[in-house]
């Protein structure tokens, strides 16, 4: 019963998957308002040896002529460690493979003498696992293009779902009343 509950599950994410167009994950930036004094964190929940890049940086056009605008950043895994602290910039990079599972944590800061009562909004564009991974690398190398490279990404994104499954399968997740 529980194995037809999981399939289920999963032709119920793949049609809807399918249904909108993106057969391989995608990912966007997200905006972050980052208030005058605190932190703004994100967090995601991943498994282990995933990787993870991240693009961050200030787009506030209302204070783009302020050049002391700075901000800071640290990201954690899931036991504490850092994986990433940067201090007084206006845009940065991380780039890691996921040693343990749970939720990794990026946080962010205004940083420098940036006074403003509004505070500062970032852009953050984080990829992990099939989604970080360079196409046009892997189509130089292997000398591929077009509909043949589609379908590379469409059996990494295959594989990635398996995996996810796996990981579920594995975890808590599965531990709900009526799932074991």
């Amino acid at each position: 019963m529980a194995e037809r509950r999981a399939e289920a599950i999963l032709l119920v994410a793949l049609l809807l998957l399918g249904c909108s167009g993106h057969l391989v994950p995608v990912t966007e930036a997200v905006w972050l308002t980052i208030p005058s004094s605190g932190t703004k964190c994100v967090s995601e929940e991943i498994q282990s040896n995933v990787v993870v890049l991240a693009d961050y940086y200030i787009v506030d056009e209302e204070h783009a002529h302020l050049h002391t605008a700075t901000i800071s950043s640290r990201v954690t895994s899931p036991y504490g460690n850092n994986l990433h602290h940067n201090e007084n910039v206006t845009h940065g990079q991380f780039a890691f493979t996921t040693s343990e599972a749970g939720n990794y944590l990026a946080c962010f800061w205004i940083g420098g003498k940036h006074q403003e009562a509004a505070g500062l909004t970032i852009g953050l564009d984080w990829k992990i696992g099939i989604a970080a991974k360079d196409w046009e690398s892997v189509a130089k190398r292997e000398k591929i293009q077009g509909m043949e490279l589609e379908l590379l990404k469409l059996e990494g994104a295959v594989q990635a779902i398996h995996d996810n499954l796996i990981y579920l399968k594995n975890s808590s997740f599965f531990n709900i009343k009526g799932f074991t």
